[in-house]
């Protein structure tokens, strides 16, 4: 289990025993945040459809009598049957390419319905509630870093608009809902994130690279491979939640990820020194509306939650690249055909 270190003296205490709901509480950032959530000994209710979660994700928990499973999709009204909630977390929804544009409206009423939903909840039981956002609301960014402040460059009608757009609907909801119903919401930009529970077939350059130089396979590097990302390993995003939830930084999003700033080329050659994998690098064009650089700042983050990435890129590859070496050892057909 984590063990999580807060640096800041301006928060409220852990809430222990209370009944917690995450919606997309089987998918890879919700199984790590119930993993915490339980061994405080909250109770835990993950509500997922299982479109992109997994069971297995929970399975650290199985026989845990803190954490209640239940299916459902978040575009539904949440059910009666549900305890009262202290706390909400709100991480339904595809986040990779390959997942969301499979269902374009689908994502978007995740994050319009389902958003309602789940901020109704919230007013019934006079719960605090999170938004899990995205730097993806930064579109192509035309200020780099980007700081929250920056409205952003995206595409409304392009192949990537039903997330971006979406996410960026998801958060004016959020605001105004909390400041004209009293209902208190925090909101985190997430930047790209990484580490054991990601999905072979997610589509993501770090579980890519890490399945195709495992099984020997090409490195599909699309463009020319200067274009950048910042990786944050989910040990460290998921104390940020924790910072931000029992913070007082109200409203206003806060970002979260690594600024640690690597080229997919750099990236590439590391999971291939790490791994020893004599695999080749392909390129493929580049998909349209695609980010050329991304890169979080921080700052916020760091001055008022005492937050900052502990994980480097290398420590947390290392991990990653043992967990999916795991899975292919122990169901190689499943992770396999997954990544095809």
């Amino acid at each position: 289990m984590i063990e999580f270190n807060h640096a800041t003296g301006s928060l409220r205490p852990a809430l222990e025993g209370a009944n917690i709901l995450i919606t997309g509480g089987a998918g890879f950032l919700g199984s790590h945040l119930a993993d915490l959530l339980v061994s405080r000994g909250n109770h835990v209710y993950c509500l997922d459809n299982f479109h992109t979660g997994r069971a297995s994700n929970l399975s650290r928990l199985q026989f845990s009598n803190r954490l209640s499973v239940v299916q459902h999709d978040v575009t539904d009204e949440l059910p009666d049957t549900l305890p009262k909630f202290a706390e909400i977390y709100n991480l339904a929804c595809p986040a990779s390419p390959v997942h969301y544009q499979a269902d374009p409206v689908s994502t978007a009423m995740i994050n319009c319905k389902g958003a309602w939903n789940v901020l109704r909840r919230a007013e019934r039981d006079g719960a605090r509630v999170f938004h899990a956002s995205t730097s993806e609301i930064y579109g192509d960014p035309e200020i780099h870093p980007q700081p929250e402040h920056y409205w952003g460059n995206v595409n409304t009608v392009g192949p990537r608009s039903c997330y971006d757009e979406g996410k960026r609907f998801a958060e004016t909801l959020f605001t105004d809902f909390g400041k004209t119903r009293g209902v208190t919401v925090r909101m985190v930009r997430i930047f790209n994130t990484y580490g054991p529970r990601m999905q072979p077939d997610d589509g993501r350059v770090v579980s890519n690279f890490v399945i195709q130089a495992l099984l020997g396979q090409p490195l599909t590097v699309y463009g020319d491979g200067s274009q950048t990302r910042s990786f944050c390993y989910v040990d460290d995003l998921i104390r940020g939640f924790d910072l931000l939830m029992r913070s007082e930084v109200a409203d206003s999003p806060v970002n979260l990820g690594n600024p640690g700033e690597f080229t997919m080329e750099e990236l590439a050659h590391l999971v291939l020194e790490i791994t020893g994998s004599r695999s080749p690098i392909v390129r493929l064009p580049l998909p349209v509306d695609d980010p050329k650089r991304r890169k979080p700042d921080i700052s916020k983050a760091s001055e008022l939650l005492g937050w900052r990435p502990e994980v480097s890129l290398r420590e947390g590859l290392l991990k990653t690249i043992e967990y999916f070496d795991g899975e292919l050892r122990r169901q190689p057909a499943a992770v396999i055909s997954a990544a095809e």
